[in-house]
This record gives C-alpha cells, sequence and structure tokens, in this order.
C-alpha cells in the first residue's frame, strides 16, 4: 500500500513521525517509526530515515507500508560473501529478501545490506545493482566496488558474454537430456510477464541433471540453465514454457513448496584484465532438502 500526502502549513516545522500521523491516522505511531527505519518514506523523491527530521508546507511526503511479516533484517556475513576482490564483491542471496530497494522498504534488501559492507570496509563508493535476481531465487549476485568495474561488467552483461549457471527443481522428468527453448517474453503488467509472439527475443539452454519423485510420487527433476539472454523471469517462464515450471513457483504454475526453487548457481566472466572472476553458490538448505527427499543427489560442483 502506498499513500500519498502534502505537508500542509500548519503541519510545517513538525517531525516527520508527527506529521505521518497526522496524515495517515490509520497508521500506529510505531508503524510509523518502523515505515522510516526501512526507508519506505520519501520526501520530495528521497527517502528519509529520520524520525526527528523537521517538514517544511508543500513538502510531498510518499509512505510505502510493506506487510510487517514479510520484512526480514538482512545483512552481509563472513558466510555469505564469497568473492571479495579489488574490484568486484559477489554474495550468496538468500530467498526471501529483495534485490533493490522498493517504494516499501530500502532496509532489508542486498543493495542496503552491500552499501553498509561497503561502507565498513572503507569503500566510499555506493552498491550498484548491474543485474538482478527475483526476491524467491538464491544464488550468486556481483557487485562492482568501482565506476570502472561497474562500467566493465554491464558492457558483458548487454554483450551476454557473462556465463551464469542456475539450478532447478522442476516438475515433471524431460525426455531429453538436453534441449534450449527460444520463445520471446513480454511484459503482461507489473512483474508479470510471458511467453508471447511480439515479446523480446529470449533464448535459455536447459540441461536434466536427475529425475525423482516427490511425497505424492510426482516426477519432479533436477535441471540446470543456463540463459543467454537476460529477460526478466526468463529462467521461470521458459521452464514453465516447456511444460516444466519451477517448484514452488506459484506465479508460473509451480507445485507448492517451502521457497521457490531457483538457484543462480554461478556466474563467470573476464575482467577488464582478461583474468576469469567466478562466483559460485552452495544450494541453500531448503533447496538442498528438497532435492534429498525427491531421491536427487545433487552434484558437488556445478557440471561444465
Amino acid at each position: 500500500m502506498i499513500l500519498y500526502g502534502t505537508v500542509t502549513g500548519e503541519l510545517a516545522g513538525k517531525r516527520l513521525d508527527d506529521v505521518l500521523r497526522d496524515l495517515f491516522p490509520q497508521l500506529s505511531k510505531g508503524r510509523i517509526r518502523k515505515v522510516i527505519d526501512w526507508g519506505g518514506c520519501r520526501i520530495n523523491g528521497a527517502v528519509v530515515r529520520v524520525a526527528s527530521r523537521g517538514l517544511h508546507p508543500n513538502d510531498a511526503v510518499v509512505v510505502g507500508v510493506t506487510d510487517e511479516e514479510s520484512f526480514r533484517d538482512y545483512a552481509i556475513t563472513p558466510d555469505s560473501l564469497i568473492l571479495d576482490d579489488p574490484e568486484y564483491l559477489a554474495i550468496d542471496k538468500p530467498p526471501g529478501v529483495y534485490c533493490q530497494r522498493t517504494p516499501y522498504q530500502l532496509k532489508g534488501t542486498v543493495e542496503f545490506a552491500v552499501s553498509a559492507h561497503l561502507k565498513a570496509a572503507g569503500i566510499g563508493e555506493p552498491a550498484r545493482v548491474v543485474h538482478r535476481l527475483d526476491r524467491g531465487t538464491s544464488g550468486v549476485m556481483v557487485f562492482p566496488k568501482t565506476r570502472e568495474s561497474a562500467a566493465h561488467i554491464s558492457k558483458a552483461l548487454e554483450a551476454g558474454s557473462v556465463g551464469k549457471i542456475y539450478w532447478a527443481l522442476v516438475s515433471g522428468c524431460p525426455e531429453a537430456e538436453t534441449w534450449t527453448v527460444n520463445a520471446p517474453i513480454a511484459a503482461l503488467g507489473k512483474s508479470l510477464f510471458a511467453v508471447q509472439a511480439g515479446g523480446r527475443d529470449a533464448a535459455t539452454e536447459i540441461r536434466r541433471l536427475a529425475c525423482g519423485k516427490d511425497m505424492t510420487g510426482t516426477a519432479v527433476s533436477f535441471v540446470e540453465a543456463r540463459p543467454l539472454t537476460g529477460r526478466t523471469h526468463q529462467i521461470r517462464l521458459h521452464l514453465a514454457h516447456a511444460g516444466h515450471p519451477v517448484v514452488g513457483d506459484d506465479r508460473y504454475g509451480g507445485a507448492p513448496a517451502p521457497r521457490m526453487m531457483l538457484h543462480c548457481r554461478s556466474m563467470t566472466f573476464k575482467g577488464a584484465d582478461g583474468r576469469e572472476i567466478k562466483a559460485t553458490a552452495p544450494p541453500e538448505t531448503r533447496f538442498a532438502a528438497a532435492c534429498k527427499a525427491c531421491g536427487i543427489a545433487l552434484p558437488a560442483i556445478s557440471p561444465e
């Protein structure tokens, strides 16, 4: 829910939290302070996280109110930092965490956590989100530490020269061991996409690695997906289009599960100096447990 308001003359000079209480009486004082702390309040387009900030006449106020149960704090830990060199760092993103700030929150996102990590390390650079993972997807995210490295990896991503490997648990057991899905992807609305004629070209190489059965006896399989393009929801849509939706992907027809069973296993690319840069993330606990419950043993390393 997003709320809009304007500071009137009688509210000018008051603290931000008091102004929000007057503008939006449906919100409790405690809820307002959480919204401010999480980065869900913007004044004249800028995020403000100081409850005592004074406001001025005609200040435009936008407040994003999210479900408290869906919020989780997130910080970079030694275990989640899987690459750290002078140009790049890579983290192992857990499922359920947003990559970037949203209208509802800044704190609790990967972007916020990486910014805090860089600041603590004495690096005066922002967290530049050059690629994204869906909230429900776990695994590798790479962040450049400099403007130059950001430009380099952005060009590599645009050129399709960044190798990405995803692991997924999907419904059914494909007859073919390997195949490529070439199917255009179009936006249907906010955060909703579809395989549709007239959409942007998209291609994904898929390999079946193992088959098993879930607790109901229904066939499932463990697959590797390598996107050759970078469209939003591409792997999820292409697997569903092939008749094998990702388990836990309720948006695109996946069977129910504790999380969406999609994991970015690795990213590989060449640095500006020609050296190979690779980050690999182990499967998240619930992903690994779901595979094991289906009689599927995960490989120790990603097959190349």
